[in-house]
């Protein structure tokens, strides 16, 4: 069988919107799962817990390489996502704008939390100065300080 090549284009960009289709079908998964993930730590993060100890971050980042990978593929021409059906055209960049929400309110609530670790932190270490201020010997000057001793009275009936 002999296909013109008339017949041979048509049949390459089915072939390429198809591959096209399911390329775009997998970056929303992906934006899906990242735009979970990023919801989820978002909830960690509205509890107080410190950005160190969330579970996400690792799986987030991987994720987030993935997706990077991609729009830079886009980007440097070496990977179209040229998308023929409208529908899925519009579900993609509805995914893309959830995540770019998500990603914003992830990025104020980590700043939150790195400024709550930083306040913890030199709280502590007023502490430690403030102990260690209080049992030296030394005053500021590196001089025996003296220390005033006060004397009360105390009487008895």
């Amino acid at each position: 069988m002999t296909m013109t090549v008339a017949k041979a284009k048509s049949h390459a960009t089915r072939t390429s919107a198809a591959n096209g289709d399911t390329r775009i079908k997998s970056l929303i998964a992906l934006i899906d799962v990242l735009t979970a993930l990023v919801a989820e730590e978002n909830v960690e993060l509205a509890k107080g817990l410190p950005a160190s100890r969330l579970k996400q971050v690792d799986e987030k980042n991987r994720l987030a390489e993935m997706f990077e990978r991609t729009v830079a593929e886009c980007a440097a021409g070496t990977t179209s996502l040229n998308v023929a059906d409208r529908i899925l055209r519009e579900q993609l960049l509805e995914r893309i704008l959830k995540l770019r929400a998500a990603m914003d309110e992830n990025l104020v609530r980590l700043r939150a939390a790195i400024e709550a670790s930083n306040r913890r932190i030199e709280a502590v270490m007023q502490a430690i100065r403030e102990q260690i201020a209080a049992v030296s010997p030394y005053g500021a000057s590196g001089r025996v300080a003296v220390r005033s001793v006060s004397s009360g009275t105390s009487r008895s009936a």
